[in-house]
């Protein structure tokens, strides 16, 4: 049973303490592609908290299993705790460690992979994501214009290292003859990936 009230609980306090947790107009977006794809399976990989992963649920069918994947130790705990407040630990499967690690033992496949972890490593999420998705199956990725920066000639050296593997992320989706992406200006800018194998 989900449990709302957790849930703006736990919206406030990762709101209230700068973490960083998916924008509403981008949720929004989401939960229209979980209502219209119903996936069964759904990879994430940058738990936080564990707000997303319980959105997902919310949004998706009662037998949903998202698989997720922290690096940070305590916001993996934080998110184990969170996700049982909540009702949807049932659903949620929450690995600690580092993706880049853990992606290649995950095997199976998932209808939805959702990407909002480490901007320099997007271009190996995505190799991993082609990998695990089934055919016809989405790959999203958020943060993708990253303030902006992605598609202005911003060169301010604390961010051009993310800037230029964002630049590299939305270069191989939209180059790539198997992959269909649309990217959206919502939130911190949205791409939506459709894998044809």
């Amino acid at each position: 049973m989900f449990n709302e009230q957790e849930f703006e609980i736990l919206k406030k306090d990762a709101l209230e303490n700068h973490i960083p947790i998916i924008m509403d107009d981008t949720l929004e977006k989401i939960r229209e592609i979980l209502e219209t794809e119903k996936p069964k399976r759904i990879l994430e990989i940058g738990t936080a908290v564990g707000y997303s992963a319980s959105c997902f649920v919310r949004y998706s069918s009662p037998d949903v299993i998202v698989d997720t994947i922290e690096l940070d130790e305590e916001r993996a705990k934080q998110a184990i705790e969170n996700v049982k407040k909540i009702g949807v630990d049932k659903n949620v499967n929450i690995m600690t460690g580092n993706a880049v690690e853990i992606l290649p033992t995950l095997s199976g496949e998932y209808d939805i992979v959702f990407i909002d972890a480490a901007k320099s490593k997007y271009s190996i999420f995505l190799e991993e994501g082609i990998r695990l998705i089934r055919n016809g199956g989405l790959i999203l990725a958020d943060n993708v214009l990253y303030k902006g920066y992605v598609m202005s000639d911003y060169n301010k050296h604390k961010q051009r290292t993310a800037v230029r593997h964002l630049r590299e992320y939305i270069k191989e989706v939209t180059e790539n003859p198997n992959l269909e992406t649309e990217i959206l200006e919502i939130g911190d800018g949205l791409a939506i990936t459709r894998v044809t194998k």
